[in-house]
C-alpha cells in the first residue's frame, strides 16, 4: 500500500472521528418534546391526564413531563395527572431531574405516578420521582426499586429511601409486595383503578358487561410524544444509538472502498449522525467514543490490502474495549453488543476483504495490463476523482498537473495502491523525469 493511499484512508478516517465528536457536542442539547395531536377539549366534568413516561428519563421525557403538568395547572378545568411510568432510570443531570421533581411537587393539581403495565419499572431516578408524587401505584407483574444514591437533593426533599424503605436502594419490589414494603400507595391492575383512588377525582358506579365498577366522572385524556419525538427519544436509548454508531461507522469505511458515492455512504452519514445524537444524550465516556471510532483506522490498514493480519486484530480489541465502557450508566444489552461487536469482526475479517479482493480482483494479480490503457473520467479529476476503464469504475487522480474534465479521454500511466494515476490522452502537461530523462541522453 503506497503512502498516498495510506495518508488518504488516515485523512478520511479522522475526518470520521471529527463528524462523530462534533455531532455529539452539537446535537448534546436534546430536542424538547413536541405538540403532537391537539387534545380533547375537557368536558363540563373535567379531564384527568395520563401521561405515558417510557424508557430513560432524558431531556425529552423531562420536557414532557413539565409542559403537561405545567399546562393542566393552567387549564384550571384538570382534576389530576397520571404519569404512567415504565422507566429504566433518570439520563439527565441531577439538577435537572430537581426541576421536574419541583414541578411535580408544586403543582396544584395532585400528580401520582401509575407504574404500569405489566411488565413495566420504575429504577433510579424514575423511583425518587414515585416518591415525590402525591401518590403513586403499581400494576401486577411492574416492578420499583434499585434506586441506588439519591440524586434529588436531601436537604430539599429529604431522604427518600431512608428507614423501612432503604431495602429499595438496591433491590426491585413487585406488584403487592412493593406495597408491603412502602414504596407505593396501593395495586391497581389497570390505570382507571388507579385513578378513581386519587384523591380530588370523582367516580361513579358504571355498569360494564354486567359487573358494576367504579370509573372517573372525568373525561381521561391519553398522550404520549409525537412520532418524531418518540423516534428521537428511541434513539437515545444506549441499544439503539450504539448500533448505530458502530452500523454508520461500519458503512462509511465500506464506502471508502468503492467508487463514488452510493447508498452505504448516505446511509451511514445519516446513522451516525443520529448515533451522535443518542450517545450525546446518554452519560458517555469520550476516551471509548473515541477508541471505537479509531478501530476503523486499523480496519482500514488491513481492509486496503485484502487481508486481515495484525492490525485487524487491533480493531476488533478496540471496539471489544470501547463498546464495553461506552456508556457509564446505561449500558447496551449484551444481545445489542454481541451484534455490533461480533458483526464487525465478521465483516472485517471476513466480508470487506473478500469484497474488495473481489472487486479489485483483476489488478491485484499482473496488474501491469492496466499501464497504457485508455478509457473516460466519469467525473472531473482536479486532483482526484473517478475514471471508468473497460467499463470499470476506478478511483483516479492526476498523474501530471493537468485537470481532466468529465468524459475526457485518458490513459493510465502509474498505479498506486487502488488507485490509477491517469493522464489526459492529449495537451498533458510534461513529466518532470521525462525531461530529466531526454537532458541525460
Amino acid at each position: 500500500m503506497g503512502k498516498s493511499a495510506t495518508s488518504r484512508i488516515v485523512a478520511r478516517t479522522l475526518w470520521c472521528l471529527l463528524v462523530v465528536v462534533v455531532g455529539v457536542l452539537l446535537l448534546g442539547p436534546a430536542a424538547s418534546a413536541q405538540d403532537g395531536d391537539a387534545p380533547q377539549t375537557c368536558a363540563d366534568d373535567g379531564c384527568v391526564d395520563v401521561v405515558a413516561v417510557d424508557g430513560l428519563i432524558d431531556e425529552i421525557e423531562a420536557t414532557n413531563i413539565v409542559d403537561s403538568i405545567t399546562a393542566a395547572d393552567d387549564s384550571g378545568d384538570v382534576e389530576a395527572v397520571v404519569l404512567q411510568l415504565d422507566s429504566q432510570g433518570s439520563a439527565v443531570s441531577d439538577g435537572r431531574l430537581a426541576e421536574v421533581a419541583r414541578v411535580i411537587e408544586s403543582s396544584s393539581v395532585p400528580v401520582t405516578v401509575w407504574i404500569g403495565p405489566t411488565g413495566s419499572v420504575a429504577l433510579g431516578g424514575a423511583a425518587e420521582l414515585v416518591a415525590v408524587a402525591d401518590s403513586s401505584g403499581i400494576a401486577p407483574g411492574a416492578k420499583v426499586g434499585d434506586v441506588g444514591a439519591q440524586r434529588l437533593p436531601v436537604d430539599e426533599f429529604g431522604e427518600l429511601y431512608g428507614g423501612d424503605r432503604a431495602v429499595a436502594i438496591d433491590r426491585t419490589f413487585e406488584g403487592q409486595a412493593a406495597v408491603d414494603a412502602g414504596l407505593v400507595d396501593r395495586f391497581a391492575p389497570i390505570v382507571r383503578e388507579h385513578i378513581v383512588n386519587i384523591d380530588g377525582v370523582r367516580s361513579e358506579i358504571t355498569d360494564e358487561d354486567g359487573e358494576r365498577a367504579r370509573a372517573p366522572v372525568a373525561l381521561v385524556r391519553f398522550s404520549k410524544l409525537p412520532i418524531g419525538t418518540q423516534i428521537m427519544h428511541t434513539v437515545a436509548s444506549p441499544s439503539v444509538a450504539y448500533l448505530l454508531l458502530v452500523i454508520g461507522l461500519g458503512l462509511l469505511l465500506f464506502e471508502f472502498f468503492t467508487a463514488g458515492v452510493g447508498i452505504a455512504g448516505v446511509v451511514g452519514a445519516g446513522s451516525l449522525v443520529l448515533a451522535a445524537y443518542g450517545v450525546a444524550a446518554l452519560p458517555f465516556n469520550t476516551w471509548a467514543l473515541v477508541l471505537v471510532v479509531l478501530s476503523i483506522l486499523a480496519f482500514a490498514v488491513d481492509v486496503q490490502s485484502g487481508v486481515p493480519r495484525a492490525w485487524t486484530v487491533i480493531g476488533a480489541v478496540a471496539v471489544t474495549v470501547g463498546s464495553l465502557f461506552l456508556f457509564t450508566e446505561f449500558r447496551p444489552t449484551w444481545l445489542a453488543l454481541l451484534a455490533g461487536v461480533a458483526g464487525m469482526a465478521v465483516a472485517m475479517f471476513s466480508g470487506m476483504p473478500s469484497m474488495v479482493r473481489a472487486r479489485f480482483a483483476t489488478p491485484t494479480i499482473g496488474r501491469e495490463w492496466m499501464l497504457g490503457e485508455e478509457g473516460t473520467a466519469a467525473t472531473a479529476v482536479d486532483p482526484d476523482g473517478t475514471v471508468r476503464i473497460r467499463g470499470a469504475l476506478w478511483r483516479a487522480r492526476t498523474n501530471r498537473a493537468t485537470p481532466i474534465p468529465q468524459d475526457d479521454p485518458v490513459r493510465v500511466a502509474e498505479i498506486d495502491g487502488l488507485t490509477l494515476e491517469v493522464e489526459p490522452i492529449e495537451g498533458a502537461a510534461r513529466d518532470h523525469r521525462e525531461m530529466r530523462g531526454r537532458s541525460r541522453e
